[in-house]
């Protein structure tokens, strides 16, 4: 990997290949990080963000939930097992 940071007044990119990292918007060596640019020390190395903060809810699994709540109400046909087992999986007393 190569810096692909512009340098304006040389008109041309960095092309450092010692310790380059991938940014969001681009791969930059230490001398053109976010921070170093800002003129801020790197922050410190750490735990990171959670998982959780990187993921959301899955439509997937939310269309069970409404799928098996459609079996076993009737309104959605399906085979006899499906709907005794989507009854039992949400409860329906009726």
């Amino acid at each position: 990997m190569k810096c692909t940071h512009w340098i304006g007044a040389e008109r041309r990119y960095c092309g450092a290949t010692k310790g380059v990292r991938r940014y969001v918007n681009s791969t930059v060596c230490p001398a053109h990080t976010p921070s170093a640019l800002a003129g801020r020390p790197e922050p410190e190395p750490g735990p990171g963000m959670p998982d959780a903060a990187w993921t959301t809810a899955s439509p997937i699994s939310d269309s069970r939930i409404h799928d098996q709540r459609a079996i076993s109400s009737g309104k959605r046909r399906s085979s006899s097992a499906a709907y005794r087992a989507a009854q039992a999986a949400v409860h329906h007393t009726t």
